[in-house]
């Protein structure tokens, strides 16, 4: 019921409560005057007037008996003469009747009828009982004694004041008693006002109980449908369509450590300060909709990790090649503190503001403008913004239809489509062999596998898998080891153009060949988030991308960059940018020791690891670039039979690889090992273990380790010595490849 309904209802209450506290006493009903017409009819004219009589009578002895209290005392004037004029009229010869038969009409001002018993003339005779007809009437039925010497109007006002309640009076006396005592005040009925005021009071009541309900219900209804709507914004923020907070007014005005950026850098970063500060409050601005997450599990672990009954899968968590399980996020959400109450907490911690954009950095007055303009100030602020994948030029212009076949691969959102898409037994054309492409390929082929899915295809430019990475022989081996596994490799081709039918996208090569798949994954690289440069006037390098730093990853005086998106001064190998996790873990973890004062140079080798499949995993450390001369030393295999140097087995039992750009001396491109071993790469049989290394101006610069772990220690240090070697077999010896 509506508060509209509610105030009818009362009104209505209330309109009969007035009607009852003020009716009348009802009266019989009047009766119509006699016809004009009348005294024309002489003959009848005695006649009319007696049954006239008569029947007024009657009707006001029935009034009086329906309604015993409604009457008044009132005198009826007569309308006929007396009885001894009218029998001397009647007996009277030669008189005409009409002449006694005189109408007197009533005057205008005395009103005809009037209500109440009518006055009852005494008629005592036996000739006015013969007339009357009032011994007709029932015995059942209480009459009015004619005979009977009573005054109408004594009777009235006793009856009347048996039947109304007079108030008491303030002592609890009956009223009228001036003596004051104690007789109680007994009336047979209430006060028919006071109980209309009550009863109109109690409507009132009920309304007001009534509206409160409505209300009542109202706001419970409001309350739920605040938890639905707070309910729908979480799983809108689990999903990436919503910001937490809400708005950009619920983010501090100022803060001591200001983060841009969600990654592993900016987490890392967090860790250092934390450790050095403990009641550090540290923002994060992230443009995702996720806490901070590690990126590798992504093309790695996740695809090797059983769950059927999990879609996506829960806190995506994986199993690591060791066998131990753990969470693609850093650390829960209980960890992080609500951005609201960042400045309340006295302890410090992190708060992430989730899809949030900084649109522009002043380093002079240290502020941060977010896209919506609200400002925050910091003491000390971090850039850790990343980088963005790439997509090819031909498939970014393409059409809507064929866009919604494209993908990239760098979220969990693009993990759970992609997966989506495997478990659908779809055919997926991987674009890229770097890691990325490369890892994905594998894991995909792997996930088919194992669940009956489509075919998955790997295209790229280049002559084998990781060209740019590994050597030649090593990248054709590897690419031989990926077909074993599942992977449909296409080298030496890219997509011309891409025609979306029905269902699947028909991808035309440059090398004639037409594939159908029904989802493409672009793998080809990515670029570093440099929005930020333009508008907060910062340098980015030309050829390298990045924002230029100095050694201790300075932009601007308490303005720092770390990650993917820094390009730094090495103090071996020059300016250089890294898109590794290990990097982003060590310059973040030096970018939030300098900002809490330590100011540190730069001056790490950052590793990184890459995992095809179960069989084949390789660590590598420094400037690991196949367009450099390369040396490797592989374990050969414990049959002799399928030695490929046909010599005595001997107890070191190695081989030494020498691989060169087309830059080397013809000693190189001979293969011949220092101590005369030769071996052809396409001869060999098996690339179970070995140590890569890379060279410039005849010093190591990098070095790849090929299924050999725990030891990128050794190769860092190799590496920081910056000398030459004249035996490589030796230096290969400390990696100890046979144990």
């Amino acid at each position: 019921m509506s508060i509209w309904g509610v105030r009818c209802l009362t009104q209505k209450f209330i309109r009969q409560a007035y009607i009852l506290a003020n009716r009348r006493l009802l009266g019989p009903v009047p009766q119509r005057s006699p016809p004009a017409y009348a005294p024309h009819r002489p003959a009848h004219s005695s006649l009319y007037q007696m049954v006239k009589k008569r029947t007024l009578e009657a009707r006001t002895k029935l009034q009086a008996n329906k309604y015993p209290n409604n009457q008044v005392c009132v005198t009826k004037p007569s309308a006929t003469p007396p009885v001894e004029e009218y029998e001397t009229a009647v007996e009277a010869p030669g008189v005409p009747a009409y002449a006694n038969a005189q109408f007197q009409a009533h005057s205008p001002s005395e009103p005809l009828f009037k209500v109440g018993f009518a006055d009852v003339k005494s008629v005592c005779s036996a000739k006015d009982v013969l007339k009357s007809d009032s011994a007709k009437l029932s015995t059942s039925q209480p009459v009015l004694d004619s005979c009977k010497a009573t005054n109408p109007c004594d009777e009235f006002k006793r009856k009347r004041k048996e039947t109304t309640c007079q108030p008491c009076n303030e002592d609890g006396t009956s009223p009228g008693s001036g003596d004051g005592g104690d007789e109680e005040c007994e009336c047979r009925m209430k006060d028919l006002r006071l109980k209309c005021l009550l009863g109109a009071l109690a409507a009132l009541l009920a309304g007001g109980l009534l509206a409160w309900f409505v209300t009542r219900d109202t706001d419970d209804s409001e309350a739920k449908k605040a938890q639905e709507e707070e309910e729908q914004r979480k799983r809108r923020l689990i999903a990436g369509l919503a910001t937490s907070p809400p708005s950009s007014e619920d983010l501090p005005k100022h803060v001591p450590y200001l983060i841009i950026g969600g990654g592993t850098a900016a987490f890392s970063a967090f860790r250092a300060i934390k450790s050095n500060d403990a009641t550090a409050k540290v923002l994060m601005i992230s443009n995702e909709f996720r806490k901070p997450y590690m990126r590798p599990p992504l093309s790695k672990e996740l695809w090797y990790t059983p769950n059927p009954n999990e879609d996506p899968i829960k806190d995506y968590r994986f199993k690591q090649w060791t066998g131990s399980e753990r969470s693609l996020f850093f650390e829960p959400d209980e960890f992080f503190i609500d951005p609201e109450d960042l400045d309340d907490n006295a302890n410090g911690g992190i708060a992430v503001a989730q899809g949030f954009s900084v649109k522009k950095v002043d380093a002079q007055k240290r502020i941060v403008t977010l896209n919506d303009g609200y400002e925050i100030n910091y003491d000390e602020c971090l850039i850790a913004t990343g980088c963005s994948p790439k997509n090819l030029t031909m498939l970014r212009d393409a059409p809507p239809s064929v866009l919604e076949k494209v993908m990239v691969y760098r979220t969990p959102d693009d993990f759970d489509r992609l997966r989506k898409l495997a478990a659908e037994k779809r055919s997926i054309t991987i674009v890229g062999n770097g890691f990325i492409g490369s890892e994905l390929a594998c894991s995909l082929a792997h996930y088919s596998r194992e669940n009956n899915g489509g075919k998955v295809y790997q295209v790229f430019q280049e002559n084998a898998n990781m060209s740019k990475v590994l050597p030649n022989y090593l990248s054709r081996w590897t690419t031989a080891k990926m077909e074993a596994q599942g992977v449909c490799v296409i080298p030496n081709a890219s997509i011309r153009s891409a025609v979306r039918d029905e269902s699947n996208l028909k991808l035309e090569l440059n090398n004639g060949m037409t594939l159908m798949s029904d989802v493409v994954v672009v793998c080809v690289g990515c670029t570093p988030n440099t929005d930020l440069a333009g508008p907060s006037r910062l340098e980015v390098d030309r050829s390298l991308g990045g924002f230029v730093v100095n050694a201790e990853l300075e932009a601007r005086r308490n303005l720092y960059v770390a990650g993917d998106a820094s390009c730094f001064f090495d103090p071996l190998l020059g300016r250089r940018r890294v898109e590794h996790h290990d990097h982003s873990v060590v310059s973040g973890r030096l970018a939030g020791e300098n900002m809490t004062g330590a100011k540190k140079p730069y001056q790490h080798q950052s590793m990184f690891w890459s995992d095809l499949g179960p069989e084949i995993g390789y660590e590598g450390i420094g400037l690991v670039d196949s367009s450099l001369p390369t040396v490797g030393v592989f374990a050969l295999p414990s049959d002799s039979g399928t030695r490929v140097d046909q010599l005595a087995e001997s107890s070191d039992s190695e081989v030494v690889e020498t691989n060169t750009s087309s830059n080397t001396s013809s000693k190189s491109d001979d293969g011949a090992s220092p101590d005369g071993v030769t071996c052809d790469p396409d001869e060999a049989g098996n690339y179970g273990k070995g140590v890569i290394f890379y060279l410039k101006n005849d010093k190591i610069v990098g070095i790849l380790l090929w299924n050999l772990f725990n030891r990128i220690g050794l190769a860092r240090t190799i590496i920081n010595q910056n000398k030459k070697y004249d035996d490589l077999n030796e230096v290969a010896k400390l990696f100890e490849i046979h144990a």
